[in-house]
């Protein structure tokens, strides 16, 4: 850790530090009060590691004048910048708000509405910073500010490039920017344009509706190189009421080309206040409706929009007259329902006239809807050679010989059906018999009862179980943890010790003394708790929070109380013997952030392997007690335990 100044150092001889708010790879974020305009200000600090470094320190200084150069409502201001201490400082806008990033951590997914208008902001910002011929470069949640008040900010042009030359202070083919944020172009070292800021701002509003940005690998590298691999998951896939449109335009904006995407900050604000007006896509709305004819369907069928159509021509079908056979004339009398060249029903002197065609049900065999039509007999030398004559006989008439055998209709019982019977009753009554012989209450494989004379006992058996009355010492029998097998029994974890951690504190230590009391113990008023803190962030700490170290490497999931809320907490581990030293030194988080704005019982996920330390780290505290108005905000953590 570097060496803070103490608050209410004066620097420049005018501005007055009063406490760090944030810090990063190259900075800190100091809240200052400018003593000469009476007002609150941001002062952005060059690390002291880092003051020697002259490219760093050329960098840092082009920022500021970058950023200055700059004037528009949704850029934050630059003020003032100089040296102090061989540091260089930049005096900015003080944004009372969260970063997107902390939005996200707490809420995972945001509404249509609010990714729009965050998306709308930026990309006006990003417009008037290109329109002044700068790429920002470095697009990503931490650096976009929300105020409460729904203001968004751009901030942070730190490796920001000027599109019409000059150096920048890098060497060609070298990626600049976060992994997760990184545009095609920027991940090959071509040249840059403000297509590539865009293709970033739409990672953004991505992980904003998705709650995950569309890429992301093991390493930074694998990450950065599965944007020229492969294409992001379709949106609607993810969330399948968001807006059309703004999903299209999403979309557009991670083309792989440049020239795919919309071609100015401009042209995107407009695009997503056209969508801010788009509602979610329309549900089909289609009723079910009752069928006669879906046998396996329950009388119900479920027709798409586009068969409305096809239900209509059926029935236009379906009422049509046949037409008439060729060299036939049509009744052109008005209201006659016979088609023309129809014979009336008394003639005998003309063929009847074909029946429409039966419509059968689709999938339906033949034999079961289809039907064949009885045709009169012809006159003599009348030839029809589509279709012969119906032999069936007249039913009033006496029929000559006897039926067919196979059709002979009987009320006597089949002799395969009775034989059937029979059999399966005589293998029922041989099962029954057989289990009264030779079974037995015991279940199978006892030993047959034999009858003694009165007053005799029998003689002991080898394979005579003997009666274990629970009470005899010795005898055996090992108890068994749920969930253990038999040879694991005794192998039960526990937590040897526990500590408070607090890397980003000036000391180290966080109220170290009072962190045995967080282990479970069944009594709800021993718990650890942090310091006051005057914001609910800690004033740009990471977090705080408590190692619990087993007494051996274990596989096991940990529970904790958080007693206060809102809270934020995240666990993470490690197999080293020794606890981390820095939040870098332990392995990738176990399970998902928990968060909730009341108090509760967090449970972590079981680690994939065995691990020696589990860290239990508050990212933000709710309203503690004997706390002061200045420094309101304090966390509690109670009951840890093994589950």
């Amino acid at each position: 850790m570097s060496a803070l100044p103490p608050a209410e150092t004066l620097i420049a001889e005018r501005y007055q530090l009063k406490r760090r708010l944030a810090q990063g790879g190259m900075a800190e974020v100091w809240l200052a009060v400018d003593l000469t305009l009476d007002r609150k200000v941001a002062v952005k600090w060059l690390k002291p590691m880092l003051a020697s470094d002259e490219v760093v320190a050329e960098r840092f200084r082009r920022e500021a004048i970058a950023a200055a150069s700059l004037n528009h409502p949704n850029i934050v201001a630059v003020h003032d910048v100089f040296e102090h201490d061989g540091r260089q400082a930049v005096v900015m806008q003080l944004v009372d708000g969260k970063s997107l990033r902390q939005l996200l951590d707490t809420q995972k997914r945001l509404s249509p509405e609010l990714t729009g208008h965050i998306g709308a902001c930026t990309a006006a910002a990003l417009h008037h910073a290109h329109e002044n011929n700068f790429v920002h470069r470095d697009v990503k949640p931490g650096n976009i500010m929300i105020t409460p008040d729904g203001r968004v900010l751009l901030t942070d042009f730190g490796i920001a490039k000027a599109l019409a030359g000059g150096d920048d202070l890098t060497s060609e083919n070298i990626m600049m920017g976060t992994a997760k944020y990184l545009s095609p172009e920027q991940v090959r070292g071509k040249k840059l344009d403000g297509r590539a800021d865009l293709y970033s701002l739409g990672l953004v509003l991505y992980e904003c509706l998705a709650g995950r940005v569309p890429f992301l690998g093991e390493t930074d590298a694998d990450t950065a190189l599965a944007r020229l691999q492969r294409d992001p998951t379709d949106l609607n896939r993810l969330r399948a009421t968001l807006p059309t449109s703004l999903v299209t335009i999403i979309h557009q904006l991670l083309a792989r080309n440049p020239v795919h995407r919309p071609a100015t900050g401009a042209d995107l604000v407009a695009a997503l206040e056209a969508a801010a007006a788009e509602g979610p896509p329309e549900i089909d709305d289609t009723p079910h409706e009752h069928s006669p004819v879906a046998p396996f369907s329950a009388g119900r069928l479920r027709r798409a929009p586009s068969d409305l159509d096809g239900r209509a021509d059926d029935r236009r079908r379906a009422t049509r007259a046949p037409s008439p056979p060729s060299g036939t004339r049509r009744d052109p009398t008005p209201g006659n329902s016979r088609a023309a060249g129809k014979a009336p029903i008394n003639s005998r002197n003309a063929a009847p006239a074909p029946l429409p065609p039966q419509r059968r049900i689709p999938g339906e065999p033949q034999r079961i809807t289809g039907s064949v039509p009885v045709q009169a007999a012809p006159n003599a030398g009348a030839v029809i050679p589509t279709q012969q004559r119906d032999r069936t006989p007249n039913a009033g008439g006496a029929q000559r010989g006897k039926p067919a055998k196979g059709m002979a209709q009987s009320k006597t019982p089949s002799l395969t059906v009775i034989g059937g019977l029979l059999l399966l009753a005589a293998v029922v009554a041989i099962l029954l018999w057989v289990s009264v012989q030779f079974g037995s209450d015991d279940g199978a494989g006892s030993a047959p009862t034999s009858v003694l004379p009165a007053g005799a006992e029998p003689a002991p058996s080898d394979q005579e179980a003997v009666a274990d009355d629970g009470n005899a010492p010795g005898d055996g029998v090992t108890e068994q943890v749920p969930g253990l097998a038999t040879g694991e029994a005794n192998a039960i974890n526990s937590i040897a010790s526990i500590e408070a951690y607090d890397p980003d504190g000036d000391d180290g230590e966080e109220n170290d003394d009072e962190a045995v009391l967080a282990l479970a113990d069944g009594d709800s008023s021993t718990f650890w708790r942090t310091s006051c803190y005057d914001g609910e962030f800690m004033g740009g700490k990471y977090g705080v929070g408590l190692v619990a170290t087993f007494d051996a490497p274990a596989q096991r999931a940990i529970t904790v109380d958080a007693l206060t809320g809102p809270y934020i907490i995240e666990f993470y581990t490690s197999a080293n013997e020794s606890v981390p030293t820095s939040f870098d030194g332990w392995d990738r988080q176990l399970g998902a952030q928990e968060f909730s704005a009341q108090p509760g019982t967090v449970i972590s996920n079981i680690p994939e392997s065995p691990v020696q330390h589990v860290l239990v780290l508050l990212r933000q505290l709710g309203n503690g007690d004997n706390c002061s108005e200045a420094r309101p905000f304090r966390g509690r953590l109670g009951e840890i335990a093994l589950v």
